[in-house]
């Protein structure tokens, strides 16, 4: 498979329809600090519907309007009932190209990040929208189930490069029944790309993702990506993001030019009681 160039992966910074949520509930890896968290996601809520259209995926539609509260308009919130292991909207939901400057949902196979969780409902959920008629109407559906992805793992610039990570797109768990170039090949054609720029270094202790690239470096702009550094050498991250932020310094745009580069402090362990 070749580049389709009748196909765009937008970038995260281009002006979108809406944002979805998908709710906690008891049944998520939430449940034992839910008061603390379904707060926090009811402030999401209210923030993204004062600019755009909300759609929140829950398997009871009275219970999380109830803890959305009444601070948050329903202008914008439409809600539909359906089951969820968890709430990683951006991992199990679909990605959007435009083809032929349609928009289609790319609906690729979520497998509880190479089987370590169930995500049997999670992987149902696009489906299930479609079959509520959520979407508008000129929005296209696309069948990628044969590929396992997720949301997290690629880096678009909205011109044709993808930034990911080998450890994750590679893992045995997701599709070690093609090889790299078929992948690669595969994922040119589903999102228009000319090329993929492959991480294969970067660390994050405790990341159940294998290596997410949202969690290590994100595009900011066609000439710009923003990555996690540490300058600690006794800190367990600093060889691996160090052999990354080289990696990063060695990429070049689609002109040729090095990439700015913003480096991000690492965050500080925190440990529980």
């Amino acid at each position: 498979m070749r580049t389709n160039p009748h196909i765009r992966f937008p970038a995260e910074w281009e002006q979108q329809s809406g944002v979805q949520l998908t709710w906690p509930h008891a049944g998520t890896d939430w449940r034992d600090i839910l008061d603390e968290v379904t707060p926090c996601f009811a402030a999401i809520a209210q923030e993204v519907a004062k600019r755009e259209r909300l759609l929140i995926v829950c398997p009871d539609i009275d219970a999380a309007s109830r803890q959305l509260g009444a601070a948050v308009s329903r202008q914008n919130v439409r809600f539909c009932e359906l089951h969820a292991n968890d709430t990683w909207a951006r991992d199990h939901g679909a990605l959007s190209v435009f083809a032929d400057g349609q928009p289609t949902l790319c609906d690729f196979t979520f497998n509880g990040w190479g089987l370590k969780f169930a995500a049997g409902f999670d992987n149902q959920i696009t489906r299930g929208l479609l079959r509520h008629n959520v979407f508008a109407p000129g929005v296209a559906y696309r069948n990628m189930l044969h590929l396992v992805l997720e949301g997290g793992s690629v880096e678009s610039d909205g011109a044709g490069t993808i930034l990911t990570t080998a450890e994750c797109l590679l893992s045995p768990n997701r599709n070690d029944h093609f090889s790299k170039s078929e992948l690669e090949a595969f994922y040119k054609e589903a999102f228009g790309a000319r090329r993929l720029l492959w991480l294969n270094h970067g660390y994050l202790a405790g990341d159940d993702t294998d290596g997410h690239v949202d969690t290590l470096a994100r595009l900011c702009s066609p000439d710009a990506i923003a990555y996690v550094a540490c300058d600690d050498a006794a800190d367990e991250h600093h060889d691996a993001l160090a052999r990354m932020e080289a990696e990063l310094q060695a990429f070049r745009t689609l002109e040729g030019k090095p990439y700015t580069l913003i480096p991000l402090p690492m965050a500080d362990p925190v440990f529980d009681d």
